[in-house]
């Protein structure tokens, strides 16, 4: 394991969290948007991330047999952006320039799929994230300028 290895692995955490920030920012901002370009009403985006696997492991605990232990990893990346297709809230407004022309729902007017709570609380959950990430970063950082007075002593 490298001297910069827990630096990099923090700093993809970092970069996933605010790609995260960012999504759920926008599914705050068209909370009420109820016409785009594709058609229909806004739908949530949501970032789906996966473990980035070290395929050569060099790092092993000795307590660990070696056919168990699969190294400490890379960090960790976005796999997808997702949209949520579910059916949003419809509110009957047939005035409405937006609102359902034909069938069962005529009338209605589709809202986007959007819960601001929960949005909150997955932005909070982000930011959150990105500060353990930062703090891991600061506390390599504390831990090799020790290291280099350790060595000039």
């Amino acid at each position: 394991m490298g001297m910069f290895t827990s630096i990099n692995i923090a700093a993809t955490g970092m970069s996933v969290e605010r790609l995260r920030t960012d999504v759920i920012s926008n599914n705050i901002a068209n909370a009420s948007t109820t016409r785009t370009p594709e058609g229909g009403a806004f739908k949530r985006s949501s970032v789906i991330l996966e473990p980035i696997a070290s395929e050569h492991p060099v790092w092993r605990t000795p307590f660990t047999a070696a056919e168990q232990d699969n190294g400490p990893g890379k960090g960790v990346r976005v796999r997808q952006i997702t949209k949520d297709t579910s059916q949003g809230r419809l509110v009957y407004d047939p005035e409405n320039a937006d609102a359902i022309k034909s069938g069962p729902n005529k009338g209605y007017v589709e809202y986007p799929n959007v819960n601001i709570v929960n949005e909150m609380v997955d932005l909070i959950s982000a930011s959150r994230a990105y500060e353990a990430n930062a703090t891991v970063v600061q506390g390599a950082k504390d831990m090799f300028g020790a290291a280099l007075e350790i060595g000039r002593s």
